[in-house]
């Protein structure tokens, strides 16, 4: 297999002081408390439900504003990611708006092990992260080591019919693999998905898809129960640029027909 760590390792670490202070971000509203939660947590919020007093991991949480709107809500939180120069980001963000959030540097698979067999009430897991990891099924047995017995996971993310699509401005097409493949999808782009003029050198990402199907099973066969999910019609970003527009809450779906494409999904389950 391609050594996917390095390479996403190294493009996340490339981008991350990019992401910090982006517009998109808006890192300075953050922590000022102009802006209590970020966009996405706003969103989660009225499925998310009361927080306060649980611990919670943040599984991938890149430059950790999604991890300080979680401590905001009262949570005991950890950030979890494999990018060193994310983390660091991240702390500086939580520092400055003067929260106490713990990160701590590892990929996804050896959380456990690097948390030290630490368990939680909430596993959070947010946009843009399943299609990073090979294997949905391991992912489902580290998330259920992560959580007591009764303990909750809570994710939205890009629906895999999203991840289908080709980036094509003038039509709604599929050209990538639904369902996961032992083969990555390799890209080399030397963008990202926020508003920048720096010039990355890091450009290569390795890539997989999971059918909403897969992940629900592998979730079931790890001892959890189903206990919501629901798919939205919109993204927190600009998936298919050309195609989409922005609502006032910064959320993002087809311009023509947005019922035709299921974006986003939230997921919930709970350890058994």
């Amino acid at each position: 297999m391609t050594d996917y760590l390095s390479l996403n390792r190294a493009n996340w670490d490339d981008r991350a002081a990019a992401h910090a202070a982006s517009v998109d971000y808006d890192v300075a509203r953050l922590v000022s408390g102009e802006r209590r939660l970020s966009d996405v947590v706003e969103f989660d919020v009225p499925r998310l439900g009361d927080i306060d007093g649980l611990d919670v991991v943040h599984l991938q949480c890149h430059i950790g504003t999604d991890t300080l709107s979680l401590a905001r809500l009262g949570a005991t939180v950890v950030g979890l990611d494999l990018s060193p120069e994310s983390l660091a980001q991240a702390r500086r963000i939580a520092d400055e708006a003067g929260l106490t959030v713990d990160f701590v540097e590892s990929e996804v698979y050896a959380a456990p092990t690097a948390l030290g067999g630490r368990t939680f009430d909430l596993v959070y897991t947010g946009i843009g992260a399943l299609c990073w990891l090979p294997s949905i099924e391991r992912w489902a047995a580290t998330v259920a080591a992560l959580l007591r017995p009764g303990g909750r996971l809570f994710i939205r993310e890009g629906h895999p019919m999203l991840w289908s699509m080709g980036e094509s401005e003038t039509a709604v097409q599929v050209e990538y693999p639904y369902f996961e493949q032992s083969e990555p999808l390799v890209f080399t782009d030397g963008g990202t998905y926020v508003e920048t003029d720096h010039q990355f050198t890091a450009n290569t990402t390795v890539e997989w898809n999971h059918g909403l199907g897969e992940i629900v099973t592998a979730l079931l066969d790890h001892g959890f129960a189903i206990t919501a999910l629901v798919e939205h019609d919109s993204a927190p970003w600009c998936a298919l640029p050309g195609q989409m527009v922005a609502d006032d809450r910064g959320e993002w779906r087809l311009s023509d027909r947005p019922q035709r494409l299921a974006a986003t999904y939230t997921l919930q389950a709970r350890k058994t």
